[in-house]
């Protein structure tokens, strides 16, 4: 490439120290290149002309009025002095207050009965708006209507800031970066586009969409410079993707044939009742796959109780009876525990292989976990070690070194959004080469996200909900417009309870800690909230005492210990607790048919993709369920309309939209991705879908074509520049 290029010089060079520190510390911006994509959240227009009687706090605002009043007044026993400008344009009145030696100046600007523009953040000071040193031009005597506007008219970029760093300090930064490259040329920016394709779709070149983007003249270049930048962040991303399909395309595997009349078949012969089409299909998929000798990289998803286990299930029995083993890598202990639970029910003497009573063509599914004993550890390690496990399920302890397998030939990831690469991979290689790998997900995914986040592996989808799966009915219920509604949720509760059915009661919180509590008050405080999210011990004791007195009230959440988990999801299970108060540890694969009825506290606390996770655990079995959504959200704000949308469908996929469109792309996938910035900063997975699905194309040429990008020194260093430490991650989920 001939030398560093400067969008990977640092700051300090061109800003000085101090400023560069700042920015590093506060904005995470390193480099001239990390600065010129720091883009601007908004611009504000000078002349979007707000009326005094009606200013925002907190907004950056332009007034034109004029001057009624200009005094210096002097503070701190005479050492200090500030001018105090009062303004009037007919409906309000605004003080404007400046300090320090400029103020002579400003009082000789400001003389009353002039008008002038004035732009700046709206304060308050003792109960007065004001504007605390603007930024103004006075405007002339007969100064015409056209001066005002062309004035008036120009953008102001407002950029992400922090209290260290405000957006005009950024702002005067990217100016001094911006000179810089212009006096150099931009001869040392290398645009990652190849020319071909940016000459085909008539995008700008790049140092253009870098200046339009910060320094617009107009709402037309703002948006040439974004299409230009939305185009490099999705090409370079589906670069990436394409080169990982192609370097899995290239690894081995063992083909993994299913035999007739083998376990799988066995299998099939007693099962109860029938796949439905989108199984079949799906299966057919998946069997095809596992007959390559290439790995299998599949992202199955589907609704909650669409039946994707059964289909894991079903590849895993194939994998073992073509000689090898599969492991099912669960996101936490209850729910490792629960599919193991399931799938030896489900087998039957198929899953006692090597047993009295067992199957003769059975095998061994044995159970992996964290807080497993020592001899039950020793001996599951033990029968994978030798293959008599056909069949293993486990939480991350799978991934540990000792856990050594016969012949690792499959990898089903349940809940992929919940693991980290380094987890999947370290499992991978367990085998004696590559697995297939099967990753299921019940969070529905945009076919946008699939394409970005899940770019590397091929997609199937289970839209069909087996037979004898009840309606859900979900309700919003105002809880502090309409007290009486929580009321009669409770009743529903007893009325569901008394009828032989079991409830979940959600809360976000646990509430068992002090520093927890306080966290949440303080938290609660600063937003200025009435209080802090409900808490499930707090929750369950009210209940116990008062609306479900009588009732078998039990809690379970994460800080609880295994054992007590366990037997807590147990004997609910059993039908020996009749309401279970938790947090979302339950969001996950509990499978309880008998549970008809989930109230969610503080429902507006979650997010609707978690809303409609957790709905999906009640109306497993035969009698409807009835979800509440409890919250004290006002009846016009975005979190009781996000709750509407909850309600309105039980289609996770449109929900997953609407979730998407209000969160952003950097946190789609839940936990995951918390903590770490997206890569993505000017795309919008949502609406940019032609944008995702073209660059997807283009990719997919381009690294057929040339797969280690050599003859695109400037692709490759775009890619390293995506790829490093952190953002690796959010690419990774394959």
């Amino acid at each position: 490439m001939g030398g560093v290029p400067a969008l990977d010089e640092p700051l300090k060079k061109t800003l000085g120290g101090t400023t560069a520190k700042v920015m590093a510390e506060h904005l995470d911006l390193h480099t001239v290149g990390d600065l010129l994509h720091h883009y601007p959240r908004r611009y504000a227009e000078r002349g979007e002309l707000t009326r005094l009687a009606d200013l925002p706090l907190d907004e950056h605002v332009t007034v034109v009025a004029q001057v009624s009043d200009a005094r210096v007044h002097k503070f701190n026993n005479g050492r200090g002095q500030r001018l105090e400008v009062t303004l009037t344009d007919g409906s309000g009145r605004l003080q404007l207050v400046f300090f320090g030696r400029s103020i002579y100046h400003h009082q000789k600007e400001l003389v009353p009965g002039r008008r002038g523009m004035f732009a700046g953040k709206v304060g308050t000071f003792r109960t007065t708006r004001q504007l605390s040193h603007p930024a103004y031009e006075m405007l002339g005597e007969n100064s015409d209507a056209d001066t005002a506007r062309a004035w008036a008219s120009q953008l102001i970029p407002l950029y992400p800031a922090c209290s260290k760093m405000e957006s005009w300090k950024v702002s005067n930064a990217v100016d001094v970066v911006l000179a810089s490259m212009e006096a150099a040329g931009w001869d040392s920016v290398v645009d990652p586009l190849p020319a071909a394709l940016r000459e085909g779709r008539g995008l700008l070149p790049l140092p253009e969409a870098f200046r339009k983007v910060h320094r617009p003249r107009t709402k037309a270049e703002i948006e040439d410079a974004r299409s230009r930048l939305k185009w490099d962040e999705a090409f370079v991303l589906q670069v990436a993707l394409a080169r990982r399909r192609h370097a899995d395309s290239q690894l081995p595997a063992v083909a993994r044939k299913p035999v007739a009349g083998g376990l799988l078949d066995a299998f099939d012969a007693k099962l109860p009742f029938t796949l439905t089409d989108g199984q079949h299909k799906v299966s057919a998929e998946i069997f095809d796959d596992l007959a390559t000798e290439h790995p299998m990289h599949r992202l199955l998803q589907g609704e909650v109780g669409s039946g994707k286990t059964m289909v894991a299930l079903r590849a895993m029995l194939g994998v073992v009876d073509a000689g090898g083993q599969a492991a099912m890598l669960a996101p936490t202990e209850v729910l490792a525990q629960q599919h193991h639970r399931s799938i030896t029910e489900t087998m039957g003497p198929l899953a006692e292989g090597g047993m009295l009573g067992g199957a003769e063509q059975g095998t061994k599914v044995v159970l992996l976990t964290g807080s497993m004993g020592a001899a039950a550890r020793r001996q599951a390690l033990l029968d994978l070690i030798t293959g008599e496990a056909g069949i293993v399920v486990g939480t991350h302890a799978l991934i540990e070194d000792k856990v050594g397998f016969h012949d690792l030939g499959l990898v089903v990831v349940d809940e992929q959004h919940r693991f980290g690469v380094e987890q999947r991979d370290a499992l991978r290689s367990k085998g004696k080469q590559p697995p297939h790998l099967l990753v299921m997900t019940a969070t529905p995914i945009p076919r946008t996200v699939a394409m970005t986040v899940f770019g590397d592996l091929e997609t199937s989808v289970l839209d069909q909900l087996p037979a004898g799966r009840s309606p859900i009915a979900t309700h919003v219920v105002p809880a502090k417009d309409k007290p009486h509604f929580l009321a009669r949720a409770w009743e529903r509760v007893r009325e569901e309870v008394e009828g032989g059915h079991q409830a979940y009661v959600v809360c976000p919180r646990i509430g068992d800690e002090e520093d927890e509590a306080k966290a949440a008050k303080a938290k609660a405080e600063a937003e200025g909230e009435r209080r802090p999210p409900l808490a499930v011990l707090d929750v369950a004791e009210q209940l116990e005492r008062g609306p479900l007195a009588g009732l078998r009230v039990a809690v379970l959440h994460g800080r609880m210990q295994p054992e007590a988990k366990d037997d807590v999801m147990r004997r609910f299970a059993a039908g020996e607790v009749d309401v279970l108060v938790a947090t979302t540890v339950i969001e996950v694969g509990v499978n309880v048919p008998n549970s008809t009825v989930m109230v969610i506290m503080d429902a507006d606390r979650f997010g609707v993709s978690q809303l409609h996770q957790l709905r999906g655990r009640v109306g497993r079995g035969s009698a409807p369920g009835l979800c509440l959504l409890v919250s004290e959200a006002h009846e016009a704000s975005p979190a009781r309309a996000r709750l509407g949308a909850v309600a309105a469908t039980l289609d996770g996929f449109e929900l997953s939209r609407i979730d998407l469109e209000q969160r952003r792309e950097g946190d789609v996938l839940g936990q995951a991705q918390s903590g770490v910035r997206s890569s993505l900063r000017m795309l919008a997975v949502i609406d940019d879908e032609e944008i995702i699905a073209a660059a997807r194309e283009e990719a997919a040429a381009v690294v057929a074509g040339d797969p280690e990008l050599a003859r695109l020194p400037a692709l490759r260093t775009a890619l390293d520049a995506l790829l490093d430490k952190e953002r690796e991650q959010f690419l990774d989920k394959g």
